[in-house]
């Protein structure tokens, strides 16, 4: 979906097919005629395009006056309408010059100059314009000259609607939540920042989260107790809330919303918290003294947990329900001089078979005409002209600052993609929530029957921090013969082709801009799985990589980066107690690898092993800060209590490899 809050950076849409209104709530009644719109904008090979208005018109028009309360805010109301598959919504700013416009104005310059529209679907006693002097009549009759025409919708379809925004306000005005949630199709939620309270609900027994609800026309429910879910990035939590004034604490009276979240020790103060409401309990009361108090709360956790667990009466919440609208994905390639892979891989990005993406490219300072042929060539693309050249690492981190999509796709520039690459990565990643990251079959782009070697069938690390792959153990390619075919847990996702929730990748920190390039994708997905989150591979998908495009696989700079960044992402990863006792097994392990080199008498990548861990040592204090930073955020972000620790192989791969002659993935277990 996209969406518009400034009328002059509309676009020309194509075939628009619209529909105009306040949509509060966007109800079982207003889905009736967005499916309406939306079938309409399919026949007619166009575009739905709901036009919607903030401030609400009367809240401009008598800003004194808070009524009416409105169900959803307009970022509440927008999420809606994407999750109801709405091509485009336009949030007009309603204004003094807006409102002042003639009925005639209103058609003429708005309706038809900024939306060209094929078709509008409205109600019969729509109203418009200056002192909502404009009726459907009024836009029936500039039907042949504007070249759009009218779907009425009539008097006895609108009252065979039984719901209304006025029906759920007095629902939820009453504490009727289940009714206001029948209506809606969804549960009615409010969202806001955690704050500081007086901690209370700590001294009880019950730590609440205190949240501040900063929009004056949001209706907030009765006082009282509610059986709850709390949703906390993307995760749903079991919860009860409070609104009220607290009566039995004689110093505390002022009115608050807070959420206790069971199971949940996270510090979230400062973040954004959402409750999604699902029944009453319970009015607000005052009792005889803080242990009767404890006791009631007590019990309501007993009975909201009951509410909860009750599958056969909670609703389904906001994010079960099916989706019509596909999750939008932004494809980004980090380019450096890359005309030629441009040029011969590109294009099969461009002819992916997905409906809704956007391919951006970002340029690490070129000297060669990449920029030229991309705006020349590939006129759909969007081009990022980075300036300079600031690594894999920090260009991706730069590029995707300027980037906003449901899932982000991290590709190489020399990866050769399918039609149906995208479709079955993000199926999975949409039916289940905790995956935070997912790559495909990565094959050879030069021999297309074997796994290519920056991925294979997915990342696994052994238990001394050493990265191998399903279908390529050190310098060993397995060809792919179906083996591993099967959509699995993964420990790490190749930087060549991989996907990445799009809010998750800045929460949890981004790329390590020390990194440069290589090992950066190992180093983010084990935050991923420190917070909680799947790592996936999907095998359904596949990809042809070239691979050594930047550095090819023996050059020593890449022998640096990557034994230097390995050190890096095991010091601040691993637990603490562990980490010099790891770290001192892994000189070990590097002395082995320099006696290889030196047997093949390749002894630039014997000094790179020296110069990697001189360079570690040397940033101790620096991957000090670091661990405690990502240590931060990766507890913002966690979605369980414990680490993700599946795909850890807990034997020495170094051991099974040269040792055992355990050459290939299927022979390790």
């Amino acid at each position: 979906m996209k969406l518009f809050n400034n009328l002059d950076e509309l676009p020309d849409f194509k075939n628009a097919v619209l529909t105009i209104g306040s949509f509060d709530g966007v109800h079982t009644g207003h889905q009736k005629i967005l499916d309406q719109v939306k079938q309409i904008a399919k026949e007619a090979d166009g575009e739905s395009v709901v036009i919607t208005f903030h401030p609400h018109p009367r809240h401009f028009l008598f800003p004194d006056n808070n009524s009416p309360q409105l169900i959803n805010t307009i970022d509440e109301k927008v999420a809606l309408l994407k999750r109801n598959g709405i091509d485009n919504v336009v949030v007009v700013p309603f204004n003094m010059d807006f409102s002042s416009q003639s009925a005639e104005e209103y058609i003429e310059n708005f309706l038809v100059q900024k939306f060209n529209p094929k078709y509008i679907v409205i109600g019969y006693d729509h109203k418009f314009g200056k002192n909502r002097s404009g009726n459907i009549e009024l836009l029936k009759s500039y039907e042949e000259k504007s070249g759009f025409k009218i779907i009425e919708i009539d008097k006895q379809e609108i009252e065979n609607i039984a719901v209304s925004s006025t029906k759920i306000r007095k629902a939820l005005e009453a504490g009727e939540i289940r009714k206001a949630n029948k209506y809606l199709d969804h549960s009615f939620s409010m969202a806001g920042t955690v704050v500081h309270g007086q901690s209370v609900g700590h001294s009880l027994g019950f730590p609440t989260a205190n949240i501040e609800v900063n929009n004056k026309y949001k209706l907030i429910p009765p006082d009282g107790i509610y059986a709850v879910y709390a949703v906390y990035n993307e995760q749903r939590y079991k919860a009860m809330l409070y609104i009220g004034s607290r009566p039995t604490l004689k110093d505390h009276d002022n009115k608050t919303i807070e959420v206790n979240i069971f199971e949940f020790n996270k510090d979230i103060y400062g973040d954004k918290l959402k409750i999604e409401l699902v029944e009453k309990i319970r009015g607000d009361a005052r009792f005889d003294g803080l242990e009767a108090l404890k006791a009631r709360i007590a019990q309501d956790k007993v009975e909201s947990l009951k509410i909860l667990s009750d599958d056969s009466i909670v609703e389904k919440p906001l994010e079960a329900k099916e989706v019509d609208a596909a999750k939008s994905v932004a494809i980004v390639i980090l380019n450096y001089n890359g005309e030629k892979f441009l040029r011969e891989y590109l294009p099969s990005v461009v002819n992916s078979n997905y409906p809704n993406f956007k391919i951006h490219v970002a340029d690490n300072g070129s000297t060669d005409e990449s920029i030229a042929i991309l705006e020349k060539e590939f006129p759909s693309v969007k081009v990022h002209d980075l300036k300079v050249n600031h690594g894999f690492a920090k260009g991706y981190n730069v590029a995707l600052q300027l980037v906003e999509a449901d899932i982000l796709v991290l590709l190489n520039s020399d990866v050769e993609v399918t039609e149906n690459w995208m479709n079955p990565i993000v199926e999975m990643m949409t039916a289940d929530s905790t995956i935070g990251a997912c790559q495909p079959k990565i094959l050879d782009h030069k021999n297309k029957e074997q796994f290519e070697y920056a991925g294979a069938a997915g990342g696994w690390i052994d238990k001394y921090g050493f990265p191998f792959c399903k279908g390529r153990v050190f310098n060993t390619l397995e060809k792919d013969e179906g083996q591993y075919d099967a959509a699995e847990e993964i420990f790490w996702a190749s930087g060549a082709a991989i996907f990445i929730r799009g809010n998750l990748f800045n929460q949890i920190g981004g790329f390590d801009e020390d990194y440069w390039a290589h090992h950066e994708e190992i180093d983010l997905c084990w935050r991923l799985k420190r917070a909680g989150y799947k790592v996936m591979s999907c095998p359904q998908s596949m990809v042809y990589h070239l691979g050594g495009g930047t550095l090819n696989y023996g050059n020593s700079k890449k022998t640096f980066l990557n034994f230097r960044n390995s050190l890096y992402s095991i010091h601040k990863n691993v637990p603490r107690n562990k980490i010099f006792r790891l770290i001192f097994a892994r000189l070990l392990f590097d002395a082995l690898a320099a006696g290889l080199f030196l047997l093949k008498g390749q002894f630039k990548n014997i000094g790179a092993i020296v110069k990697a861990h001189w360079t570690y040592f040397g940033n101790l204090s620096n991957l000090r800060i670091k661990r405690k930073q990502y240590k931060e955020l990766i507890n913002k972000v966690s979605i369980a209590q414990d680490a993700n620790h599946a795909a850890i192989y807990q034997k020495s791969i170094v051991w099974s490899y040269y040792l055992k002659r355990k050459q290939t993935f299927k022979n390790l277990f």
